[in-house]
């Protein structure tokens, strides 16, 4: 190469050098001046100068209200309130349809079937009676809730108003160890355990993903709503003129609500000081614009994506429990079914807590599905009492339309008041449902967590019941 070559060579490159260095100075210019940009506007719409009168935001009037010391906490409950009554009032009617459908309607042509073609009474009991009506209870009473429930949820995600619940308990889940937008996965943990366990990938930190997804059994979820509501009608409602009881047992329904939430947080923190020790991470949370919901698209991701799939689940988990509940109330050892053995049995233990053996027994055979747990203790009721007359017939679940027929049931199981509200408190403070356990598992991958979200419930409603039931004697005798 020739000395004019290996100039011309060098003028080039330094051209070239010289363009780069251009073309960075001017990236990192515009850069700079898109960040002064952005922080220029923000500052006009949340910086008022002195003299100026303040830009005008709906956003900002509205978060002034709804995020605000004094009024920020009655309105979120206020929602959740008008969220849960818009559920329960609206699955009422769809869910009897379904009830008189697959339970009135199905169960007895099915029953007519199996007796036309000679099928076996064993095999009859364990496929319709068991199986079948266990199904037909879950897909009745969990599928009109969800259905509702989770469109609301995400209608209000939609809305940019479910951002502000989070930053409104952010503090509260500071304090105890966990995550602000762990108030996100408890809400959603209201309509389906399995679905707030879920929720729970919004928290980047595993420690405190793992704190939310322990907790979360804590929400009351749709299928322990029927339960609840049932209870205190007969056994708080009864206590107060008829004009305010409905008043009355939808308070003791709340109370168990915000008792949950207030054991949520001290979960949290005992295990953000123990097993999952650690400091709440950063929460940076940016409150989103106001929009109007995307309504269809709403409808079908949380029919398709959350409702479908947990109820699918359920129905999966459910089956094997209807013939479990018909095998027991069925095989009989020394004149007595294997039921009414454990019953007797489990009687005096369960005393200790102001339950029962019918209670311990169907929250064991019912883990599959809360929904199942009154027509489970109905039956097993009428099965021990040996009353005659009531379900149809001895194993198959079943539930009345009178509330004063079931309060006249559990009367002659020896029921109380303080079963009642033990069974309310025991009602919150149980395992997870078969269907939450599965996700629990899928989530964290581990058997020890899975093992503490199952237990830990159950040794906290052992002990507050223990104790409830302590201070009640000493109380009255």
């Amino acid at each position: 190469m020739n000395k004019n070559e290996l100039q011309e060579r060098n003028e080039i490159l330094s051209e070239a050098n010289k363009a780069r260095w251009d073309l960075g100075v001017n990236f990192h210019d515009t850069v700079i001046e898109a960040i002064y940009e952005d922080a220029s506007r923000i500052a006009r719409k949340t910086v008022k100068q002195q003299g100026e009168k303040a830009a005008y935001s709906l956003d900002l009037k509205i978060d002034k209200i709804v995020t605000s010391r004094w009024l920020g906490f009655p309105l979120m409950f206020l929602m959740l309130a008008v969220v849960f009554w818009l559920t329960v009032a609206g699955a009422n009617y769809p869910s009897g349809l379904l009830a008189s459908f697959l339970i009135d309607y199905m169960h007895p042509i099915l029953k007519q079937a199996a007796a036309s073609i000679n099928m076996p009474w064993w095999l009859d009991g364990v496929l319709i009676d068991g199986a079948y009506l266990a199904m037909a209870w879950v897909i009745a009473v969990m599928l009109p809730p969800m259905a509702i429930f989770f469109p609301l949820f995400t209608l209000l995600e939609d809305l940019g108003y479910l951002p502000r619940v989070a930053f409104n308990m952010d503090s509260m889940f500071r304090r105890a160890g966990a995550h602000g937008k762990q108030a996100l996965t408890m809400s959603m943990g209201f309509g389906c355990n399995a679905a707030g366990v879920i929720a729970a990938r919004v928290i980047d930190s595993p420690r405190e993903r793992l704190i939310a997804i322990i907790t979360n059994n804590f929400s009351l979820c749709n299928g322990r709503w029927p339960t609840q509501i049932l209870i205190a009608t007969i056994f708080i409602g009864s206590l107060v003129p008829a004009g305010i009881a409905g008043f009355v047992s939808a308070g003791a329904v709340v109370g168990i609500a915000i008792l949950g939430i207030f054991f949520s947080l001290v979960v949290s923190w005992g295990l953000s000081k123990s097993v999952l020790k650690g400091e709440a991470s950063a929460f940076s949370l940016e409150l989103p614009p106001y929009r109007p919901p995307r309504i269809l698209q709403t409808i079908y991701t949380s029919l398709i994506d959350r409702t479908v799939f947990v109820l699918w689940r359920a129905i999966v988990f459910a089956i094997p429990a209807g013939v479990v509940i018909w095998l027991v109330a069925n095989i009989h050892i020394a004149d007595l079914s294997l039921a009414e053995h454990f019953i007797q049995w489990s009687g005096p233990f369960a005393l200790v807590f102001g339950l029962n053996g019918v209670i311990l027994l169907a929250y064991i055979i019912a883990i599959p599905a809360n929904e199942i747990v009154i027509p489970t203790v109905l039956m097993l009721t009428v099965l021990s009492t040996g009353t005659h007359g009531m379900g149809e017939g001895t194993g198959v679940i079943f539930e009345l339309d009178s509330v004063g027929d079931t309060a006249n049931i559990l009367h002659a199981g020896g029921w109380t008041l303080l079963t009642g509200i033990n069974l309310m408190l025991f009602s919150l403070l149980h395992n997870p449902c078969s269907t939450t356990i599965y996700t629990i598992y899928k989530e964290t991958r581990s058997v020890k967590w899975t093992m503490v979200s199952t237990f830990l419930p159950i040794v906290l409603g052992f002990i507050v019941t223990f104790f409830t039931t302590q201070i009640w004697y000493l109380w009255f005798s």
